[in-house]
């Protein structure tokens, strides 16, 4: 008998992905998507937002429970807490485009509560032709990586966000991928102090960000 749990895989959005694409149509596409099993439970699928000539592209892992309900990405608290991060840094939102690796929401349900669950890799793998084809047609300067599931998902399994925050690296699809935490992670730190701290060193690496699109 074999060891060790099976390995799980998924047919992958690449089928749902339309040959004519914009942005628009993409984001149409993204609602009949089967690639995974997150379909099935979630209300919808989150697409990006944004301008299709943003500069930076902000990617983070997944929908929340409030962007799931509106179809929006990053308008819970964690989208709260990056708008008034981007301020402190002067990165206008208007100016970004936002979205995730994964477009449908994760979670198990605690009574009447849905409470955030991890994407698998097998889901993060299945949902990438998503976010590529959302790259190619933004065609970013800066891609900004919310979190460890963001950047493995651009930058494979190896990346750990503890080693490279902040450290701008090339990237195929953007002139600096740069990583830094998800605004979630900062929500989450219990002492207030810490919590300042960590919020501090996020608008450092939004500064960051800032200065080398002048570079």
């Amino acid at each position: 008998m074999a060891s060790g749990s099976p390995r799980i895989s998924f047919v992958g959005a690449q089928a749902f992905i339309p040959e004519v694409r914009a942005l628009a149509t993409l984001q149409d596409a993204a609602q009949t998507c089967k690639g995974c099993d997150l379909y099935r439970h979630a209300t919808q699928a989150v697409f990006g937002e944004g301008s299709r000539s943003a500069r930076i592209v902000f990617v983070g892992e997944q929908p929340g429970n409030e962007e799931d309900k509106q179809g929006r990405p990053f308008v819970g608290p964690a989208g709260h807490l990056l708008d008034r991060a981007l301020q402190e840094a002067g990165i206008t939102r208007a100016d970004v485009y936002v979205t995730n690796a994964v477009k449908h929401f994760r979670f198990e349900e605690r009574g009447k509560r849905r409470i955030h669950k991890k994407p698998s890799t097998a889901q993060v793998h299945a949902c990438e032709p998503w976010l590529e084809a959302e790259l190619q047609l933004v065609k970013p300067e800066i891609i900004v990586c919310l979190g460890a599931t963001a950047a493995m998902s651009l930058l494979g399994r190896k990346f750990r966000l503890t080693k490279l925050r902040g450290r701008p690296v090339p990237h195929h699809r953007a002139r600096y991928l740069i990583a830094t935490v998800h605004p979630s992670a900062i929500l989450r730190i219990p002492d207030e102090t810490d919590r300042h701290k960590e919020y501090a060193r996020l608008v450092d690496d939004l500064k960051t960000v800032r200065s080398l699109l002048h570079s």
